[in-house]
């Protein structure tokens, strides 16, 4: 069932990252599990129409509070999509519709230590798993931005390590799977949460399976765009 909300902040993460809050009744209780996403449509019935019609984006929950208010957290720049727009130019006040959370990118409770991996739209998923995780569980894992500007904060983001493109295209740059390569591991699987641009994210499961043993049952995989 979709649900309604009015967007309450709009807050500057990064230079190319926004963080948005909503809030209202129609968002209490859902049912919502770290690293899941939804579906944003905009409220006003012709944004509804046009969205449908040309396709929208899903977007990670950054956090959630069950008396009804959530962030997000949106790559503004160098993805020229409807989302990115939307995120560019939403207000304080504008009417947004939500769809359920879903997805299974989330926590393992079972896990020895937990991997992330991913670029700027996979690190709210992130964010949100290391959130998750108990503080004495090892965490490890690679997140790639641009440049250190465009670090977003994360729960647990000095355990990371951060790789830089520095100007190449992410769905292209080498940065992020070269950094893993050299990335230093447990001997054992842990479990492995990769999210990001789609080629990138196949690249980053083939490494763990073939070059490191990693049961393919211990990497979690969400592509959230391609090129």
């Amino acid at each position: 069932m979709v649900r309604r909300a009015p967007v309450r902040t709009v807050t500057a993460v990064t230079p190319s990252m926004v963080q948005i809050g909503l809030s209202g009744p129609a968002l209490r209780d859902l049912a919502w599990q770290p690293g899941q996403h939804l579906t944003v449509l905009p409220g006003s019935p012709a944004g509804l129409i046009e969205a449908l019609r040309k396709g929208w984006r899903s977007y990670t929950i950054w956090d959630y509070d069950p008396r009804g208010a959530m962030e997000l957290r949106v790559v503004t720049h160098g993805h020229d999509g409807p989302g990115a727009r939307w995120a560019a130019s939403v207000r304080v006040g504008d009417a947004v519709a939500v769809t359920p959370p879903e997805g299974r990118l989330t926590v393992r409770g079972d896990a020895p230590y937990h991997l992330v991996v991913g670029e700027e739209t996979g690190s709210v998923a992130m964010g949100a798993i290391l959130r998750a995780v108990p503080g004495g569980v090892p965490v490890h894992g690679v997140i790639e931005v641009d440049t250190p500007d465009d670090r977003p904060d994360l729960p647990r983001g000095a355990e990371i390590d951060w790789a830089y493109r520095n100007g190449a295209s992410a769905a292209s740059s080498p940065a992020l799977l070269g950094a893993l390569k050299t990335l230093r591991l447990p001997e054992e699987p842990g479990v492995a949460y990769v999210a990001g641009e789609a080629r990138t994210c196949q690249k980053v499961r083939a490494h763990l399976i073939h070059d490191r043993g990693w049961p393919r049952a211990d990497i979690r995989l969400h592509a959230f765009w391609t090129a």
